[in-house]
């Protein structure tokens, strides 16, 4: 991961941190997938995708959370959740896009619940 990818974490889980969320872990992986951060909130376990860009011309930063992508992450929370049996009482994914801008603040914005499992 390059310094934007591990700068954009940072910021998120921070973020995630003053809304009640508690970060359990980062950068967990499993095979090829890796999750960037999990947490949870209540006895919610949530599986957080961070995207990070710098302010420019482009899409989203979620948008990169396309289908191939969620198939990686559902499958490394599977595999989160089998290594942590009897933890959380629901799960959940969500993303949260990071933008850096010269200068001035980082723009985050949290999807909560922003897809569904998705094993095909």
């Amino acid at each position: 991961m390059g310094s934007t990818g591990r700068i954009g974490e940072e910021i998120a889980a921070a973020w995630l941190g003053r809304r009640g969320l508690r970060v359990i872990g980062r950068n967990w992986r499993a095979g090829r997938g890796e999750i960037d951060i999990v947490a949870s909130e209540g006895r919610t376990i949530v599986f957080v995708e961070v995207k990070t860009r710098r302010l420019g011309p482009g899409g989203r930063p979620g948008e990169a959370v396309d289908r191939r992508k969620r198939r990686v992450l559902t499958r490394a929370a599977g595999a989160w959740i089998a290594a942590h049996p009897g933890t959380g009482g629901a799960f959940r994914f969500d993303v949260v896009e990071v933008t850096l801008a010269a200068g001035g603040p980082p723009l985050v914005d949290h999807w909560p619940d922003a897809f569904a499992a998705d094993a095909t």
